[in-house]
């Protein structure tokens, strides 16, 4: 992934606002993977379908429940950030819009790309040409990894996606593949992409069933 560099300016700028002491806790992460993901086959000596598909979506949602997905999947119409997802800073509120409140869109900060900063503690920014906040009815933080199950395969509530869509959606979604090219300062899931996409289309082979 291509990434910008911030002139040092910015970097003071965004010191005397306060976002580098807020942002302390994203420091000293490395950009590295939060290990391997259990191939497909690895599920294949579950004889019930029901079963299977539960442990594969559990497996699966190793990556949907880590900071990167999670943060913009908050509770409330507020992201976090960082490892331990505390608030947004500055304080975020998206209201009706995925993209940030009037005059103050998520592009205000977030470019197409992860942007290095130079000269400060604060690692870099992150950035996608799709960055936004995930709709209100696909709020993950403090739901179980079952809820997180119903949620992903309602279609009134995870933007009217069949289950192919899903499929598509994971391997895909380039929004979806920048949890794994963070930017410096950030972990990653574990896995990758398509490897997340296989674990989600055998998930739907197997019935789609939810973890309890």
């Amino acid at each position: 992934m291509i990434k910008r560099t911030l002139a040092l300016p910015l970097a003071a700028v965004l010191a005397a606002a306060g976002l580098v002491a807020a942002l302390e806790p994203m420091r000293g992460h490395a950009e590295t993977s939060g290990g391997a993901l259990k191939p497909v086959a690895e599920f294949a000596s579950i004889a019930d379908a029901s079963a299977r598909s539960k442990a594969i979506f559990a497996e699966a949602s190793r990556v949907l429940t880590h900071p990167r997905c999670i943060n913009c999947h908050p509770a409330t119409r507020s992201p976090t950030q960082g490892e331990d997802m505390h608030p947004h800073v500055p304080l975020m509120i998206a209201s009706d819009s995925s993209m940030g409140p009037a005059g103050l869109a998520c592009s205000a900060c977030h470019g197409p790309e992860n942007r290095t900063i130079v000269g400060s503690r604060l690692k870099s920014i992150p950035g996608d040409a799709h960055w936004q906040l995930a709709p209100e009815s696909m709020a993950w933080q403090g739901l179980t990894v079952g809820e997180i199950c119903q949620q992903v395969k309602d279609t009134e509530r995870n933007g009217n996606r069949s289950h192919a869509d899903l499929v598509k959606h994971m391997g895909e979604d380039h929004l979806v593949g920048w949890a794994w090219h963070p930017g410096e300062g950030r972990s990653a899931p574990p896995g990758s992409q398509p490897e997340l996409a296989a674990l989600i289309s055998a998930w739907v082979e197997a019935g789609a069933e939810c973890p309890d």
